[in-house]
């Protein structure tokens, strides 16, 4: 979803007694009813944009009556997911789950009904951006997630900021600073000089776009840690580390009171914008900066993904072919244009990417610019989907993200990589 709900959440949940598991029964919610209705149950977190969408489904299925179960942060529902799959009972039978999150479950195909046997017929793989669904694929082949929302990358600028550092903000001169990262970096490097100010919020922000840019995250294909073993997870840390020292970061931590002031302040001139984030700007950074944010079509390495969600329907379901129809509808690209226009979720569904509502959509705080169409572009941008193995969300948000704070609060680069390192090495043993 667009919130700062998006972070992984600490907290490690033992799924010792959900391996080899095949849970059977019914969610609590679920069953018959005097009215002979199938009962259905959904859990959400934060914003999903069904609060009309579900009303419409019942409408178009009398037979069927749906109960809603929305948790405001992602965190909690998360822990509480991941234990009821863990004990075998008390789930919806539709859940919702955060990209970050699939990692944790992704691995865990026996707890899951397989889309694709139970799913319509007429869903297709082909309805989603492939890198989409191929992320809501499990290694033996069963399909997990239909996926709801994404978060393309691209990148937010201030006009007047760099006008003040004597930069170019020509179209093509804006699109030159952000086409790689070095080039991203040199920029910085000219800004800070220029200015004594920084260029980007914070170290993390910046290295986790890069870091989801790999083909492996943190965790190698065959499940094992690729912190060390992956040159390239290294080679992108000395780059933003460099960064670090030659002043570019504001040294903020993302969604914290100081992160939301940053904005009101003019703390930094760049920032890594998925979707999402332009509420997140608008809200922070007030109406007395409107027009002066931009953003462009335009990102270091071409494109990433930060955010989004998957429906699924866990084996506990006793009714998983109604839940798959649910589940289908809802992220049908009708539904996903209906959800953006409510919640600004932007979809994942090829034909909605298509749609003349989303790429008429404008942003007049970002000075009128086509939002809807700058993000269609950058979602197609986007490559294969990065292989998460269990526990690669941790590794961000408990080691990697921690370590970038130390170094930005004066450790050296190679001090706080071997924390990073270490935190790892303790969370995937």
């Amino acid at each position: 979803m667009r919130s700062n709900q998006r972070r992984v959440f600490a907290g490690a949940i033992a799924f010792a007694a959900a391996v080899g598991l095949t849970a059977c029964g019914s969610s609590g919610d679920s069953g018959g009813s005097d009215s002979g209705k199938i009962e259905l149950s959904i859990g959400t977190f934060t914003e999903f944009g069904y609060e009309d969408l579900l009303p419409e489904y019942e409408k178009l299925h009398p037979n069927i009556k749906i109960t809603h179960h929305k948790t405001g942060e992602g965190g909690p529902y998360h822990q509480q997911l991941l234990t009821k799959l863990a004990a075998g009972n008390g789930l919806e039978d539709v859940v919702a789950i955060e990209e970050g999150h699939i990692p944790d479950v992704i691995d865990k195909p026996q707890l899951f009904n397989n889309l694709a046997d139970i799913g319509p017929k007429d869903v297709k793989p082909d309805r989603w951006l492939d890198w989409k669904y191929q992320a809501g694929v499990a290694k033996d082949g069963t399909w997990i997630g239909y996926g709801t929302d994404i978060g393309p990358l691209a990148m937010c600028y201030r006009k007047d900021l760099l006008d003040a550092a004597h930069m170019a903000t020509d179209e093509a001169s804006v699109k030159g600073y952000f086409t790689s990262w070095d080039s991203y970096f040199a920029a910085g490097d000219q800004y800070t000089k220029a200015t004594g100010k920084p260029w980007f919020d914070s170290a993390s922000q910046v290295f986790n776009a890069m870091q989801n840019q790999l083909d492996e995250g943190y965790i190698s294909k065959d499940d094992k840690l690729a912190i060390e073993s992956n040159k390239d997870i290294k080679r992108n840390w000395d780059k933003v580390t460099a960064a670090v020292k030659g002043g570019q970061s504001a040294k903020l931590v993302a969604f914290s009171p100081e992160w939301n002031t940053g904005f009101k302040q003019s703390a930094f001139a760049t920032k890594t914008c998925p979707s999402w984030m332009l509420g997140v700007v608008k809200e922070q950074a007030g109406p007395d900066n409107a027009g002066k944010w931009a953003i462009t079509d335009a990102f270091p390495n071409g494109g990433g993904n930060w955010g989004g969600s998957y429906l699924a329907v866990p084996k506990q379901s006793a009714h998983p072919k109604e839940a798959a129809a649910l589940a289908a509808w809802l992220t049908a690209p009708e539904q996903q244009i209906k959800a953006f226009e409510k919640t600004g979720n932007f979809p994942s569904q090829v034909k909605a990417l298509d749609s003349p509502e989303l790429l008429g959509t404008t942003n007049d705080y970002f000075g009128g610019v086509k939002t809807g169409q700058l993000f269609a572009t950058m979602a197609q941008k986007v490559g294969k989907a990065q292989y998460k193995g269990p526990g690669d969300g941790k590794i961000q948000e408990n080691a990697t993200s921690p370590a970038l704070q130390a170094v930005e609060q004066g450790k050296s680069p190679e001090e706080g990589w071997q924390q990073a390192v270490d935190s790892a090495k303790k969370i995937v043993k």
